[in-house]
């Protein structure tokens, strides 16, 4: 699983970026937001890796909040990367979480390719969006986003995770997991 490059930029337009590292060139799909802050040749993306079939894909962002949001946005059935990279590339996450938390159809159905029903089904399925993970996601120490992932992943609720970790004392991941684990077997 390849979660990061960095290298020299070789060739970049608002849809995609071809990134040499190494000697190696990657072709990396990004959103507006992560074309407008590539300011520099020599940058380093996060980047989601996406196996298919047919092909292996990678999109690459500038910011560590805009990769959570993209790959909460493709867990939804429906939603494939482009449809969530239309969505990075017409809001910030901040923005985005904005719009969940207020459950704004309108808002939402801006983004080229969504319809009210889709609207409907994302602004659902991200209920409880925690606006505060994402806005505050580069200021927060990677123990407390790493363990918010883990527990992601084991089946929990955003909300959930988000009460839990913010009662926790744990400075490390895996303290944090166990500390937090433990309280949400209360909840």
């Amino acid at each position: 699983m390849i979660v990061g490059l960095q290298g020299n930029v070789e060739y970049k337009n608002p849809n995609t970026l071809h990134l040499n590292v190494g000697g190696v060139i990657y072709e990396v799909f990004i959103s507006l937001h992560t074309y407008a802050e590539l300011q520099s040749d020599k940058i380093k993306v996060f980047t989601s890796h996406i196996v298919r079939e047919d092909a292996q894909l990678l999109y690459g962002f500038a910011q560590m909040t805009e990769k959570i949001m993209f790959e909460r946005l493709i867990k939804i059935s429906g939603v494939g990367p482009k449809v969530a990279m239309a969505i990075c590339s017409t809001f910030s996450a901040s923005s985005f979480a904005t719009i969940i938390n207020n459950n704004d159809v309108d808002g939402l159905k801006r983004v080229p390719g969504i319809g009210p029903k889709s609207a409907g089904r994302i602004l659902v399925e991200l209920s409880g969006f925690d606006a505060a993970l994402v806005q505050d996601a580069q200021n927060a120490p990677s123990a407390v986003l790493d363990a918010s992932l883990a527990l992601e992943t084991l089946g929990f609720k955003k909300e959930q995770i988000a009460k839990a970790l913010s009662r926790c004392t744990s400075q490390d991941t895996a303290s944090l997991v166990k500390e937090a684990l433990k309280k949400l077997q209360k909840l």
